[in-house]
């Protein structure tokens, strides 16, 4: 499972030409699911995320968690994070877990860190979403349940 981590000042999801869903300050979490993850791997990165101190204490340095500002997230759904890209100019997305099985896993990982962080808001699954955002930094973290479980580095 791939996650892509904007620490964010504020965002909003337009899906499917409406007003969906909005935040303040936190994190935007492009969430990508692989046809190999498991409830498993969104746990792994579910914890990470709601521990990781990468907001500014008051010193500015990047020492606090999002539950230490009461900030938010908001999970949007991205198949396209696991692209192909080796062969020829147009992406494949086999890779991706098939539509049932990520909207699963989506709603799992969405649901398990609903506990562990302030307030959880999340993007359309299977729509046409305009995601928009305030960069905080920017500070953006690409995150691997992989390289979580010791599987691979970075």
């Amino acid at each position: 499972m791939l996650a892509i981590l904007q620490r964010i000042r504020s965002a909003s999801v337009v899906a499917d030409g409406e007003p969906f869903s909005q935040c303040g300050r936190g994190f935007l979490i492009l969430l990508g699911i692989s046809a190999e993850d498991t409830e498993g791997d969104a746990r792994l990165l579910a914890d990470k995320i709601a521990k990781l101190r990468v907001f500014q204490d008051a010193a500015g340095k990047m020492n606090v968690s999002i539950g230490d500002i009461g900030g938010s997230v908001m999970v949007v759904p991205n198949f396209t994070l696991y692209a192909s890209y080796k062969k020829g100019n147009r992406p494949d997305f086999f890779a991706s877990a098939p539509p049932e099985r990520a909207q699963e896993l989506f709603t799992y990982f969405c649901e398990y860190i609903t506990p562990l962080v302030p307030a959880v808001y999340r993007g359309k699954f299977q729509a046409d979403m305009q995601v928009s955002l305030i960069n905080d930094g920017p500070v953006t973290i690409p995150m691997d349940s992989r390289v979580l479980r010791g599987e691979r580095s970075i």
